[in-house]
């Protein structure tokens, strides 16, 4: 018997557009839909009443999807999340967000396995996430703003403001050259704080250098020879923006390693403010983000939806500047 699989692959679209199609949704539209109902017919296709039945029925479940489930940032984000579902008498699935549209988390995403979703995962394009949204089914995104969908909210941190806070603090302090560690370039989080960076470099008359702006992929190997790669040149800035706190711990490790002392010899800032900042050596001056503020409120957002109240369409928390041991500030 043929699946919504096969209609798909016979069409050349997406499981979710094909499933969008046949159920006459107004998302699809021309010859997309045309294509899909030829390739149904083609196949004698027939919806399986008793699945979409079961398919419309509370799973008592949200999941939140995440680009890494190793990274230290995640732990207060999902106690922020976890606790609201708790109290709701819900389970909480967490998944990675590897894979193509067979994997786990595009699955949670295109079929109703569960009763919402929370998603900070850079590598899932914005077009399957559009596809994916449905009424009934809140999708809250974290680390991208996406309109349009009103069954679509985007909660996230003023990224670019906290970017600019971060490199004008160093330049506040006295560093006439400031260097920046970024994360993945398919990132919104990332180019957001690489904006801010170069706002405030721009706010002082510095010109920004290519040559001091390299990609530390948010982890912290990624900081770790990214670091290296800017020691490795011979023409070090006397200060560096690291767009995480995981790639900021890394550059410690290559600093030290090129004997480079933080802050006598350089000056650093990270952006996040995880658990273990406050007792590396030297302590990391960061730019927090409030995130188990974020996860409650994405979490909240979810059971407000479900429960029929009108929501807003975007949320946005600022970031706050936590002074430590690693910038020398310059009389």
């Amino acid at each position: 018997m043929p699946t919504i699989k096969d209609v798909a692959k016979r069409a050349g679209v997406a499981v979710s557009t094909a499933s969008y199609a046949l159920s006459g949704s107004s998302k699809i539209k021309g010859t997309t839909r045309e294509k899909v109902l030829l390739a149904a017919k083609e196949l004698n296709y027939r919806k399986n009443g008793l699945a979409m039945d079961l398919k419309k029925s509370k799973t008592k479940t949200i999941a939140l999807i995440l680009s890494d489930l190793s990274g230290p940032f995640y732990s207060e984000l999902i106690r922020g999340v976890q606790e609201l579902a708790l109290e709701k008498e819900y389970d909480l699935i967490v998944c990675g967000s590897h894979g193509d549209e067979s994997s786990t988390a595009a699955k949670f995403l295109r079929e109703t396995r569960t009763d919402g979703v929370i998603l900070l995962a850079h590598n899932i394009n914005s077009e399957f996430i559009r596809e994916s949204a449905r009424e009934g089914f809140p999708i809250i995104v974290l680390d991208r703003h996406l309109s349009g969908d009103p069954n679509i909210i985007s909660i996230n941190v003023n990224n670019r403001k906290g970017g600019y806070h971060a490199t004008d603090y160093l330049i506040q302090s006295g560093k006439k050259s400031v260097g920046l560690i970024s994360g993945p370039s398919n990132s919104a989080d990332s180019q957001d704080r690489v904006a801010g960076y170069k706002e405030a470099l721009e706010a002082h008359g510095i010109t920004p250098l290519s040559k001091w702006i390299i990609n530390g992929k948010f982890t912290q190997e990624g900081g770790y020879q990214a670091t290296k790669m800017l020691v490795h040149q011979g023409d070090i800035p006397e200060a560096v923006f690291y767009a995480n706190d995981e790639m900021a711990i890394g550059g410690l490790e290559a600093l030290k390693e090129h004997n480079i002392r933080v802050p006598e010899d350089i000056s650093i800032i990270g952006f996040d403010d995880i658990q273990l900042t406050p007792y590396l050596t030297p302590p990391l001056t960061t730019m927090r983000q409030p995130k188990y503020e974020i996860g409650k409120l994405a979490a909240h957002v979810i059971f407000r939806v479900l429960e029929g109240d009108q929501v807003n369409e975007h949320y946005t928390f600022d970031t706050e500047l936590i002074k430590r041991e690693s910038v020398r500030i310059d009389q």
